[in-house]
């Protein structure tokens, strides 16, 4: 059974939604607006499905009010249908993104994939508490902060292992430039976000150097970087 948390202030589909989850075997914590929505994402729910337009606080706004804090999937539902909203819903960290209207069993089917994936994460790498993250050849030490790509070390800065560790824990989670330059130099720093693309390419340099077969560090394009689930 997992913890589904609903922000939505459509009383109507939320309750929909609820009773079929529930009827699944999940829990289910439902919220009408973002502010609540806040509140709720304190209980650790393992998925949330996050409407964009609500009054008080959009999607976007509880987005990035909580996903410092939530690792679980966050799944953006919205009527809002433009390229650049999914974009923004995607930078913010959102994990995906259904258009309304929906396919009730699409939708279902899309939670039940996210839930598992997510559990597989949690199974194979113990998230909580794990110190070292595995993706192929490629490990990362969380307490000494040392890569390895086989028995080899990668000499890399302070800077570039932070850019590998943000992006190695959230594996598949795509972030723009601008999420990467704050979370690691930091909002007041003066520089700006660019800084993140030499880095990165200082370190695919310093990876393909040991290794060229796999492309731990992607670029999708338009948006920012995502780090592979190899």
């Amino acid at each position: 059974m997992s913890k589904i948390l609903l922000i939505d202030d459509e009383v109507e589909l939320l309750m929909l939604l609820k009773n079929e989850l529930e009827a699944r075997g999940h829990r289910v914590l439902t919220a009408y607006r973002g502010e609540e929505g806040i509140a709720l994402a304190r209980q650790e729910p393992d998925l949330i499905l996050l409407d964009i337009m609500m009054p008080d606080m959009n999607g976007f706004e509880v987005c990035r009010a909580i996903r410092d804090q939530i690792l679980c999937p966050i799944l953006f539902l919205s009527a809002k249908q433009a390229e650049s909203d999914k974009i923004h819903a995607l930078t913010l960290g959102g994990d995906d993104f259904i258009s309304k209207p929906f396919g009730l069993r699409e939708l279902l089917a899309r939670i039940e994939a996210n839930l598992r994936r997510e559990q597989r994460s949690q199974e194979n790498h113990h998230q909580k508490k794990r110190t070292r993250l595995y993706f192929a050849d490629l490990s990362l030490d969380l307490l000494e902060h040392r890569v390895r790509i086989g028995d080899t070390e990668i000499p890399l800065s302070r800077r570039e292992y932070e850019i590998v560790e943000l992006l190695a824990l959230r594996a598949g989670q795509v972030f723009s430039r601008e999420h990467i330059y704050e979370r690691v130099w930091g909002c007041d720093a003066e520089g700006d976000a660019y800084t993140v693309v030499e880095h990165i390419r200082k370190i695919r340099k310093k990876f393909a150097q040991v290794s060229s077969e796999k492309e731990y560090i992607s670029t999708v394009w338009g948006i920012g970087y995502r780090w592979e689930r190899l």
